[in-house]
């Protein structure tokens, strides 16, 4: 039974040990590899990177209980960003738009294409939320993107410049405070799970600084050489009529996979960090449960089986930690069975491990060790092996 009063309490430093396996399929495609799988190109060993990781713990806690993500497609970020500080009252600034220029479509649609630096309009009015207060550097941003040719065009963004700077000079708070920026970012680390589980970079628009993530994560790197395989695989069927008669009924494809990998990957948890983002104890049992069934729910024809097959939780007694993370995750001990050349299955290797529990006898003192998926031809190591 798994005691969550340890490895969810959120004033104790935690390790992670996270092993995972895929048979026939990509892991982590390599998009600058033709989306070959990652690997090492010294050892041959697989790579995942944390960044994938962190992607399946996202999609899993919003999909699963509807938890508000920062990091995703839906919305621009700088607007999210924008809209917590518009929660936390902050007035942006606002200048009338004539007749003529509502009536272009070709400046208003270059207008709403700057909505990420915190353009608008709304109610015949262009409405500025960003960061920028000289006419030099609204004209800079306003333009970008432009051709050198559209001179027209930068006449016209160069006047709305100069009315918005002007704008912005009569405002009584033109400055966003110090006392803003914290609330803003506080108010975003509150509503969005990743922010507080992983940290941000919040000031690509208006600036509410920069969030040290709590939990982090390594590259996962499989046990043994994996060997890449791209597969050929063919479509009975076309994409045009010209093709089909062209070239034929079939078109040819490939087909990247790992035929085998076992993989490990390394988690912490700092307290320190997470009592600045507002991490609770239900955030960190979240993580838990996506850690083991992520996977589950992110089944793909190119990704093959992949599956979690242990999750070790280092828990020290107090915040600071009592024990070193790399000799605690050296307590894990990954090999393959005497006799295997080519391992193709879990059922190749052997993990040695601490039963669970403390790990006095292993001389770590105020340290436990939680399996929340005990891995299988799971052995205990003996303690006289630390000695």
């Amino acid at each position: 039974m798994v005691n969550l009063d340890i490895i969810a309490d959120v004033n104790r430093r935690h390790e992670i040990v996270y092993i995972f396996d895929v048979a026939d399929g990509n892991p982590n495609g390599d998009p600058d590899a033709e989306n070959l799988p990652r690997f090492d190109p010294e050892t041959m060993q697989g790579i995942t990177t944390d960044v994938m990781l962190k992607r399946k713990i996202r999609d899993y806690v919003n999909v699963m209980f509807d938890k508000p993500i920062f990091i995703q497609s839906q919305a621009a970020l700088n607007s999210l960003i924008r809209e917590a500080f518009l929660e936390e009252g902050y007035e942006p600034c606002e200048i009338e738009l004539s007749e003529e220029e509502l009536e272009e479509e070709t400046l208003i649609e270059w207008l709403l294409s700057k909505e990420n630096l915190g353009y608008s309009i709304e109610e015949g009015k262009l409405v500025y939320s960003g960061d920028r207060s000289r006419k030099s550097d609204l004209f800079k941003e306003l333009c970008d993107g432009l051709e050198q040719e559209q001179e027209a065009m930068k006449t016209k963004l160069d006047n709305i410049a100069k009315r918005v700077a002007e704008a912005l000079k009569n405002k009584s708070k033109k400055k966003i405070s110090d006392e803003m920026r914290d609330k803003a970012r506080n108010r975003l680390c509150e509503k969005y799970y990743d922010i507080r589980m992983f940290g941000a970079v919040l000031s690509t628009g208006l600036n509410a600084g920069q969030v040290r993530g709590p939990v982090q994560f390594t590259f996962a790197r499989s046990i043994d050489p994996i060997y890449p395989v791209d597969v050929s695989i063919t479509r009975k069927a076309r994409t045009t009529l010209a093709r089909k008669a062209r070239e034929g009924e079939t078109e040819m494809a490939r087909k990247p996979i790992v035929p085998y990998g076992l993989y490990r990957a390394h988690g912490f948890f700092n307290p320190f960090l997470a009592k600045t983002t507002g991490v609770t104890s239900g955030d960190l049992q979240l993580l838990y449960e996506a850690l083991q069934n992520m996977f589950e729910l992110d089944r793909s024809a190119a990704r093959g089986n992949m599956a979690v097959k242990g999750i070790a939780v280092f828990s020290h007694e107090n915040e600071k930690g009592n024990a070193s993370a790399d000799r605690l995750f050296r307590l894990v001990r990954i090999s393959r069975k005497e006799g295997v050349s080519v391992p193709r299955s879990i059922e190749d290797y052997y993990i040695a491990a601490p039963e669970g529990g403390s790990l006095e006898a292993y001389s770590f003192s105020g340290v436990e060790l939680t399996w929340i998926v005990k891995p299988d031809n799971f052995r205990m190591l003996d303690p006289d092996s630390m000695r």
